[in-house]
């Protein structure tokens, strides 16, 4: 292959400002993180009587039978995966609870090879230790132990085993607490990583996710104007009993907390004309599914501004739904409305088609692609007002708009129908445009439809990524249709590698990606030298060695043009290593990449980038045309320290959100609305290939020193596309 052309898997996206326009020939894939919104969820089982303690915690053992077989598979709550020990006696499994714990009870989901005579034990200190419960009837299965004590660390001590084999469990399982007294409030925060909205959002840097991030360094801010509100959808209906606010300067005076079972109908359960900002710590009574914040009047010439968002609820808050429910993109006011505007024809006052935007004609805000746009021209388009219309074929009844905007947006403007291009009859008008995304429920008639611009929200000219048109009549074109949306959990393996033959990548799945890396990276990829199949895993080793002009050599494989997916579970098995300047990655790439789509245009989704100098950290990562590189939609989640063994990485997607987890803590959730509505277009609705590489140095994981391991070893157990 010619590597004077861009590889599919190269990367890019993490450069300076002054070379963020990507050409293709030379762009490389991205692989970006965001920096600027962080969060820590970690997923327990919501349970009415206790709390589970040990899932996804630091686990060790007295020995492993191999690589695949680790201690932390006994707590990644994956009945799937197992730790089995030595052949021999006595072993032992420990959790490390984090800090001192009142045990309560634990559960143990034996394999075949099960211990005959064990003791649960608990320490503070991991070297001295209680015994809470001994047998030596042990009878394997699934046992579920009533215990009491306390202690930092939970052990199993197995004495006796059942078979010539060593002990193995499928699952370890630590609770603690006591039942919820009824009526009693929680301390968890049931609001943390739900779905947010709100009435507006002062600019992009400040959207409704940022309240109820868990992060106290992000926050939502409103625009300057009366009312404002934030919601949040807990997943289901439950029993408000607190709400805690942590306001930013521009505070609330006069607002009202309020509970809805259906986001439409709404009940107070706390009101004050007096606040006075910082952090309010709020007894209410209640119930509901949304819980809002509704200002009526603020503190400054500002908008309204939260850094947290915090809902406590009557017992445990439900944990298990993390796929939100986004607002309906449909009409709302006719049962039979279609989509009319797809591929037909349009005109504009003026249109971009330059280096810097090619090309930006009106067509593109008609085509269904939201990673194509229309823009007014910078010679002469930079002007009020501005338009452009769609002709729908035939006289057609309009029931709704929806505008995706570019940053250069309207703050006033109208819709318009029309039967001839020069008398326009506005059945929508607003001086108050917010831009990203805008559903206007409309009642009109006309074959053609305009978007009338009559004041800028900045200097430059007016541009929309999507102009769709609802209604009746006209004469619309069927898009394509996508495909059904998976129902999780996915269970229908569509295409793995587990890595359990050969010596080398199997050419068959994977392409193999030689080059020299972006984003500062200082490695080359070489062609399979820095890949083999070892005991069941696919390893990928960076070493320090002079290779295509430079001075370090590791592996990068993708599946272009062998697999590709629309949809799914797609997650990996994988050990990555500890060391300043490593950056292992697990990522997916847009495959019209690889039809001369530049990045990123095409769409980025990074299930799992990691760090090597702080390996408790995790980054899940969107990269889209309007948020990208170091701007990307993502979150970084802390955990156990991930080079230490195995752990599963994964994105659930379908076409409404997709759900990021380490094991079984959830990393990211990203609604396609919320996105939509805050961030830019959502550009995933379409086939991906993965990607699976290991960096040296960058402008994220930064420089090398003289402690960082080579060779460093990235393992791959497998990895899965279940539909």
């Amino acid at each position: 292959m010619d590597w004077s052309v861009s590889a599919p898997g190269h990367r890019s996206g993490r450069s300076p400002a002054s070379n963020r326009t990507l050409r293709y020939g030379v762009i490389a894939l991205a692989v970006a993180a965001m920096l600027c919104a962080y969060i820590v969820v970690v997923v327990t089982r919501a349970n009415a009587a206790e709390t589970l303690l040990s899932q996804g915690k630091p686990t060790t053992a007295s020995s492993a039978e191999s690589a695949a077989t680790p201690a932390t598979s006994a707590t990644d709550g994956d009945a799937g995966t197992r730790w089995s020990s030595a052949f021999s006696v006595p072993q032992w499994l420990q959790v490390d609870l984090g800090s001192a714990q009142q045990i309560t009870r634990v559960a143990l989901n034996w394999e075949a090879a099960y211990a005959t005579a064990f003791t649960i034990q608990t320490s503070n200190d991991a070297t001295n230790w209680t015994s809470i419960y001994s047998t030596t009837t042990g009878a394997g299965g699934n046992v579920s132990l009533t215990v009491s004590g306390t202690g930092r660390y939970v052990r199993l001590n197995a004495t006796a085993k059942s078979t010539q084999y060593g002990i193995s469990l499928w699952e370890f399982q630590v609770y603690g607490g006591s039942p919820t007294t009824p009526g009693s409030c929680g301390t968890a925060n049931a609001a943390q990583a739900k779905t947010a909205t709100a009435s507006s959002t002062e600019n992009a840097g400040t959207p409704a996710s940022s309240a109820v991030d868990g992060n106290n360094g992000t926050r939502w801010s409103s625009a300057a104007s009366d009312p404002q509100w934030l919601q949040v959808d807990l997943g289901s209906v439950q029993q408000i009993c607190g709400v805690t606010l942590i306001w930013e300067t521009a505070y609330a005076t006069a607002f009202q907390i309020q509970t809805s079972n259906d986001g439409t109908n709404w009940t107070q359960v706390y009101s004050t004309t007096s606040g006075t900002g910082g952090t309010q710590n709020l007894s209410v009574t209640g119930s509901g599914r949304y819980v809002r914040m509704y200002g009526t009047a603020r503190a400054t010439q500002y908008g309204y501004s939260l850094w947290e968002f915090q809902v406590r609820v009557n017992g445990a808050p439900s944990t298990t739904n993390d796929v939100p429910t986004s607002p309906s993109t449909t009409p709302t006011n006719s049962g039979n409305a279609v989509l009319l505007s797809y591929n037909k024809p349009a005109v504009a006052s003026t249109s971009q088609n330059d280096a810097n935007c090619n090309p930006c004609t009106p067509d593109k805000a008609f085509d269904n692609d939201p990673a194509s746009r229309w823009a007014t021209s910078p010679t002469n388009g930079w002007v009020d007002p501005g338009w452009i219309y769609v002709d729908l074929g035939a006289q057609a009844h309009i029931t709704q708009v929806i505008l995706q905007w570019d940053p250069a947006y309207a703050v006033a403007y109208q819709i318009q129908t029309s039967n001839d291009t020069t008398n326009w009859t506005n059945i929508y008008s607003t001086t108050t445009g917010k831009g990203f995304k805008e559903t206007l429920n409309v009642d009109g008639n006309g074959r053609y439809v305009r978007m009338y611009g009559t004041q800028r929200s900045n200097g430059y000219g007016y541009s929309l990524w999507e102009f769709k048109v609802y209604g009746t009549g006209g004469n619309p074109v069927q898009p394509p249709a996508q495909p059904a949306d998976p129902i999780f959990p996915a269970t229908n393996l569509v295409w793995s590698d587990e890595f359990n033959s050969g010596t080398n990548v199997d050419t068959s799945k994977w392409t193999i990606d030689p080059g020299t890396g972006q984003n500062g990276e200082i490695q080359y990829y070489s062609n399979l030298a820095n890949t083999s199949i070892q005991n069941g895993s696919l390893v990928i080793e960076a070493r320090k060695e002079t290779a295509g002009g430079r001075d370090y050599t590791s592996g990068r494989i993708n599946t272009s043009n062998k697999f590709s997916t629309e949809y799914g579970r797609v997650e990996a098995r994988i050990k990555v290593p500890k060391g300043n300047g490593l950056w292992p990655a697990f990522w997916m790439m847009g495959t019209d990449f690889l039809q001369g789509r530049p990045w990123p245009y095409n769409g980025e989704i990074d299930i799992m980038e990691i760090l090597g100098k702080s390996t408790t950290d995790v980054y899940s990562t969107l990269h889209a045309p309007a948020y990208n590189g170091g701007g990307g939609y993502g979150q970084k989640l802390t955990t156990v320290d991930l080079s230490l063994d195995y752990h599963v990485y994964s994105v659930e997607w379908d076409s409404k959100h997709m759900t990021f987890r380490v094991d079984n803590q959830v990393i990211l959730v990203a609604d396609k609305n919320t996105v939509e509505t805050t961030r830019g277009p959502w550009v995933y609705d379409h086939q991906f290939y993965i990607i699976l590489n290991l960096a040296v140095g960058g402008d994220f994981p930064g420089p090398i020193d003289a402690s960082t391991p080579f060779p460093a070893r990235m393992y791959v157990d497998y990895v899965r596309v279940y539909k």
